[in-house]
């Protein structure tokens, strides 16, 4: 009988946390170990100090299954990258056997998750990749379809290079043991795996061409540019790399009210040092560039701040 009513209590109060909450909130992240949840940690302390707004953290397996999270009605806010919400809002890619999910709205880019080419020296352009061994990233994942809609740019698919399907540690490694002529990374930059490798192994990054870059914009608009001057990201890139990004965005479900979202979003673009202070991603939040690379609708609560501050126009 003790474990049953302990069952019982245990149901009621996670079903207090997730639909009730007594006013907080709770946002979906990425592993404890992870960017999405150790900044996630950082910017919603933020929020409660400054802002009064209160939001628990909880740490899950990332992008789908966040924006999973917030259509079944687990959480109210995730971090996911900006193509996989692309994905879920059309029903296509990772999606496209669930079908379309539009029961959330965007709030906000965050950061950039670059997407990194790593090659031998000597490769010195994409379209030099044909007949290599490529890593395109594990299957199904979201560094998967970024590498093959950046082939499609350059009218290639993978059927034109020797695909290898590993993640970005193995990468490194077989790139380093010379089993690898180039792999794919999309993750923050500098991204700890490739950091590593140049402690010990010649690369370089490839830029991707402003034709294709434009192509990938133009056909894909969850994409944003992103520079590496020579020697800032990786101390042994001598020359500028141009390349592409998708953004660590801030989602929420749909029908949170208006009220809320806009307080979420004025006490992150408000109170941008004290997150700074607490987390070196918040550098990269830009107010100027909170809605590039947004394909999926967003909040009417984001929307009014950011019309506010002439982001949007009114």
């Amino acid at each position: 009988m003790k474990k049953i009513f302990a069952l019982i209590l245990a149901v009621c109060m996670l079903t207090c946390l997730t639909s009730c909450g007594g006013g907080k909130l709770f946002m979906a992240t990425g592993s404890e170990t992870g960017t999405y949840y150790a900044f996630g940690i950082a910017f919603t302390q933020v929020l409660k100090d400054k802002a009064g707004v209160e939001i628990g953290v909880q740490s899950t397996g990332a992008s789908k299954a966040n924006i999973q999270l917030i259509d079944s009605g687990d959480v109210n806010l995730a971090i996911v990258q900006n193509d996989v919400m692309d994905y879920a809002y059309n029903g296509t890619n990772t999606f496209a056997d669930e079908g379309a999910i539009t029961s959330f709205a965007a709030i906000c880019t965050m950061y950039p998750e670059t997407i990194q080419i790593v090659a031998k020296t000597g490769i010195n352009s994409i379209a030099d990749l044909k007949g290599k061994v490529v890593s395109v990233g594990d299957v199904g994942s979201g560094t998967e379809f970024n590498a093959a809609q950046i082939f499609e740019a350059y009218g290639m698919t993978f059927d034109d290079i020797q695909k290898q399907n590993l993640g970005f540690t193995d990468s490194a490694d077989k790139f380093k043991d010379g089993q690898l002529d180039a792999f794919f990374c999309t993750a923050g930059a500098p991204t700890v795996a490739i950091t590593e490798l140049a402690t010990s192994t010649d690369f370089t990054i490839l830029s991707i061409d402003a034709a294709e870059l434009a192509w990938l914009q133009e056909n894909y608009g969850y994409y944003t540019e992103y520079k590496m001057p020579a020697g800032t990201v990786y101390e042994n890139i001598k020359e500028d790399v141009t390349t592409v990004a998708v953004m660590a965005t801030l989602i929420c479900d749909a029908d949170l009210d208006e009220e809320t979202v806009y307080n979420i979003t004025k006490g992150i673009y408000e109170n941008l040092a004290d997150i700074t202070t607490a987390h070196a991603k918040g550098a990269e939040l830009v107010l100027e560039k909170a809605t590039d690379g947004i394909s999926t609708p967003m909040h009417p609560g984001a929307v009014k701040y950011f019309t506010e501050k002439g982001v949007i126009g009114g």
